[in-house]
């Protein structure tokens, strides 16, 4: 098979940054790493998917956390041998797993995944990642994960039988993020490309306070506060905001208006993904259950100063490149290559 990877560019040609929802998260910690190191085929066919994406840059969700980044390392050896080098990554400790001490959806039971700051049986299960061709500027890192949703100006905090339904205690503890907020510089040889990286939490799964519809509406708008100044310097130019929304502006369940916010921001392009004909033209998953099961809910969004050459979904048609990919994950790397102006 033969391996389409793109040699390292300068600024006369396309930079490719990509998100992927990998599906790799397993049920307790060190799963992963043994699998990928069994030669597992769903995380073959997830390295197979990266290295045909040929991206230079790609922000990774549903990938389990380790201190030593062991299986992260593991994965990128995988897409190395498929011709592909990533020299740098990168990965904070998300919030997903990490206990509140309290009982979030109050059914009696403390210290189950749904009480923890983000849905996880166990600390750093359905971490981020990136990967990239080239440094991290660590220095430059900010990890905005550990920020309070109570602090979030005008947040949509969960009210139950008009009563908050959040405690104050539990409101002194309880995160935005349910996995990451992090903006992460990267030292391209030609001048830094941030890169602002999220996963947000499924608007569902709840009751009439609507708890997670309104965490996800305000990790969305976030962003925009963000840009505005509003948790520290943040960059104006050379950006990408990119990751999984859980959220489509037009399709199914969720408050709409923290996405279509966000989309709608003019410091934001939003690329809508070419697709084949005959297949929904910007959905990145497809979910079986769910009605309609194609939605759009990962994201690209080049800042303004951005050219944007082409855009895709990588969603093979039909044959083994399709059925690798569905082997790989539900979801699909949602691709831009893009050019200053």
């Amino acid at each position: 098979m033969l391996w389409l990877v793109l040699a390292p560019p300068a600024w006369g040609q396309p930079l490719r940054v990509a998100t992927f929802n990998t599906d790799l998260s397993r049920d307790g910690p060190g799963l992963l790493l043994r699998d990928i190191l069994r030669g597992d085929d769903q995380a073959q066919a997830v390295a197979d998917v990266i290295a045909g994406a040929g991206a230079d840059i790609i922000l990774l969700q549903n990938i389990d956390y380790d201190l030593d980044h062991l299986a992260l390392s593991a994965l990128r050896d995988l897409i190395a041998q498929r011709g592909l080098t990533y020299p740098e990554i990168f990965a904070l400790r998300p919030n997903t797993g990490l206990p509140t001490g309290f009982d979030l959806d109050r059914d009696g039971r403390l210290g189950e995944p749904e009480d923890a700051q983000g849905h996880g049986a166990f600390a750093g299960q359905g971490g981020m990642a990136i990967l990239s061709r080239w440094p991290v500027d660590d220095a430059g890192v900010q990890d905005l994960s550990g920020a309070l949703w109570r602090d979030l100006p005008q947040a949509m905090l969960p009210v139950r039988d008009g009563a908050p339904y959040y405690s104050d205690d539990t409101l002194a503890v309880l995160r935005l993020a349910d996995v990451a907020h992090w903006a992460v510089p990267i030292m391209h040889p030609d001048g830094p490309v941030t890169v602002l990286a999220f996963h947000a939490n499924p608007p569902v799964f709840d009751g009439p306070e609507d708890r997670n519809g309104r965490r996800n509406h305000d990790q969305l708008r976030f962003w925009q506060l963000y840009l505005d100044g509003v948790y520290g310097p943040a960059p104006d130019a050379r950006f990408v905001l990119m990751g999984h929304a859980n959220q489509d502006p037009d399709r199914s369940e969720g408050i709409k208006d923290g996405i279509r916010g966000l989309l709608s921001d003019p410091r934001i392009n939003d690329v809508r993904p070419l697709r084949p004909e005959g297949e929904p033209r910007d959905a990145t998953v497809h979910w079986p259950r769910v009605t309609p099961p194609d939605l759009r809910v990962s994201y690209v969004l080049p800042s303004r100063d951005w050219q944007v050459r082409a855009s895709g979904v990588a969603w093979p048609a039909d044959g083994p490149a399709a059925e690798r990919a569905a082997l790989a994950s539900r979801h699909r790397i949602v691709w831009v290559d893009l050019a200053p102006r």
